[in-house]
């Protein structure tokens, strides 16, 4: 059986895009079944940040820039301002989900951010970005206006932070075992690997 591995992220998170060479690696490497869970740093009515202040480009001169380098992915501090919110992009998430397509239209969507440097908050980008990875236009259209997909996903929000514990993100949970910051691929191999032992020892009948 497949080690599972729940990957909470914010779509306006670059330390989310980054952590996703390592998870790739992850998946090339070991049996392990991973989910993409929504997280928003900042849910409304919480105001969102602004690119134009001094918090921003400080945490990105000072830790996104040079781990961008080190893991070989590009990415530049996005020029929308404020930084958009996140729940509607989630609520097609959950599509995503149904439709198999949830880890390419997340790596799509902090693509058009943190790359494109696209207003990921508005319908019609998130629309675009959804159709791009395979995604029906008319169920995201739908998606988006579904108020049955804003309460699963405030429901969703609500597991995060009372039931997981998750205040910041990345946060990666393999089998209940709660991981803060980007850890390498040898970091969870090495954890996937400690879980797997432990399982196999736990077996009855084995030896």
């Amino acid at each position: 059986m497949p080690i599972t591995i729940d990957v909470f992220v914010d779509y306006v998170c670059p330390f989310c895009f980054l952590v996703e060479p390592a998870i790739e690696e992850l998946k090339r490497d070991r049996d392990v079944e991973v989910t993409i869970r929504p997280f928003e740093l900042r849910p409304d009515p919480v105001p969102t940040l602004r690119p134009e202040d001094e918090y921003l480009p400080r945490v990105w001169r000072d830790a996104v820039y040079p781990m961008s380098d080190q893991v070989g992915l590009p990415i530049t501090l996005p020029t929308v301002s404020p930084q958009p919110r996140t729940e509607k992009a989630f609520m097609v998430l959950q599509l995503a989900q149904e439709r198999g397509l949830a880890e390419a239209y997340t790596e799509a969507m902090f693509a058009a951010f943190f790359q494109q440097d696209r207003n990921i908050g508005l319908d019609e980008v998130i629309i675009d970005v959804a159709v791009s990875v395979g995604l029906d236009r008319a169920e995201v259209e739908a998606a988006l206006r579904s108020e049955q997909r804003r309460d699963r996903q405030r429901a969703d929000q609500g597991y995060a932070v009372h039931t997981v514990g998750i205040d910041s993100v990345p946060g990666i949970v393999i089998e209940g075992q709660v991981l803060r910051g980007v850890p390498s691929a040898t970091r969870l191999q090495k954890i996937v690997d400690d879980v797997t032992e432990r399982k196999v020892v736990a077996r009855p009948g084995q030896s």
